[in-house]
């Protein structure tokens, strides 16, 4: 989802006996729902509480309404893609981002980046396909540098770029399917031309949704080497699906982690929330204990309505479930 337009990502139900042939078994080896990850620090968290200088207040505003001695330590915003300067990096909230970033050591900031400009509008198969493969001729290589410079500039050499988010639906312009090799070798150049500024130590994500969507995931991973963390946005969706059938169903949360167990690389969980089942407090506690047991990078629920808790009151019975697993600091950070 982007700017929580609301989507309608819908997970497609898929015959036993296809799924079996599906899934990513071959690359992520045993079929069994992982168990925790090695020890380490805890993990990250934070949200999606806006963009400009009330977003930046409202991350110190969820940690006291968690009742927490310290602030959440993540904090998430977009570049708009409806034209190309903005996915250079002209809005001017990146340096109110880029300056909390820098007030503490251990804050991370995620920034989500559309590859293609014309995100939202809906371009035909045809039209994107055509896009895809210009970018993979590196014909936009230079609005990438433009933004890594830019981020360099502003003293955030380390932002965690979630690139091409959700690709493997069929909402944004920078989807997968209508082209996966051109997908991949765009993205690829992407990557290239964006560590090629000095002083650069970006991170980039790759965050499918959950479930397989219009085309399988595992379909538009570029590789390894332009690659250092295999994300998931996961919804609470479709109505009436269980958070353990969330675990387990082709391309779910379950081979989200065996794939990234399988690639050596650390998961994360940028978009996350509340959706078509309501107010699931059975939902918001499966997923706070999944983000225990495999340790991601970070994870950053989308906090309005219908997803959040804080900034949500129609969902008390969740909010009440995130604000006693998350409100204690020696608990998750």
């Amino acid at each position: 989802m982007y700017r929580r337009s609301l989507l309608g990502l819908i997970a497609v139900t898929v015959l036993a006996t296809l799924s079996v042939l599906a899934r990513p078994t071959a690359e992520t080896g045993p079929s069994r729902i992982p168990g925790a990850a090695a020890a380490g620090p805890p993990p990250a968290f934070g949200a999606y509480v806006g963009y400009g200088s009330d977003g930046v207040r409202r991350v110190a505003q969820l940690g006291a309404w968690l009742g927490r001695t310290s602030a959440p330590r993540v904090g998430h915003v977009y570049l708009p893609g409806d034209r190309w300067s903005n996915i250079e990096g002209a809005p001017g909230y990146l340096e109110l981002w880029a300056r909390w970033r820098r007030a503490r050591p251990d804050r991370l900031f995620v920034l989500n980046v559309p590859m293609l400009e014309r995100t939202e509008a809906h371009l035909s198969d045809p039209a994107v396909r055509a896009q895809l493969r210009l970018g993979a001729a590196g014909r936009y290589d230079g609005h990438f540098r433009t933004l890594a410079e830019r981020l360099v500039r502003l003293g955030v050499p380390d932002t965690v770029v979630v690139l091409g988010w959700e690709m493997n639906g069929d909402t944004y312009t920078h989807r997968c399917g209508p082209d996966p090799q051109a997908w991949q070798r765009y993205w690829r150049k992407i990557v290239t031309a964006m560590r090629s500024v000095p002083g650069q130590r970006f991170r980039f994500d790759f965050t499918p949704s959950r479930g397989r969507d219009a085309v399988p995931w595992t379909d538009c991973y570029p590789g390894d080497d332009v690659v250092d963390i295999v994300g998931m946005d996961a919804y609470d969706q479709p109505r009436g699906l269980s958070f353990a059938r969330q675990v387990t169903e082709p391309y779910g949360l379950g081979d989200q982690v065996r794939f990234a167990r399988a690639h050596g690389k650390p998961v994360s969980y940028p978009e996350w929330g509340l959706y078509r089942n309501g107010d699931n407090p059975a939902y918001m506690r499966g997923m706070l204990d999944w983000f225990a047991r495999q340790r991601p990078l970070y994870q950053t629920i989308s906090d309005y309505c219908p997803h959040g808790v804080w900034r949500c009151p129609g969902n008390p019975e969740a909010s009440a479930v995130y604000r006693a697993l998350l409100g204690d600091d020696r608990g998750p950070r």
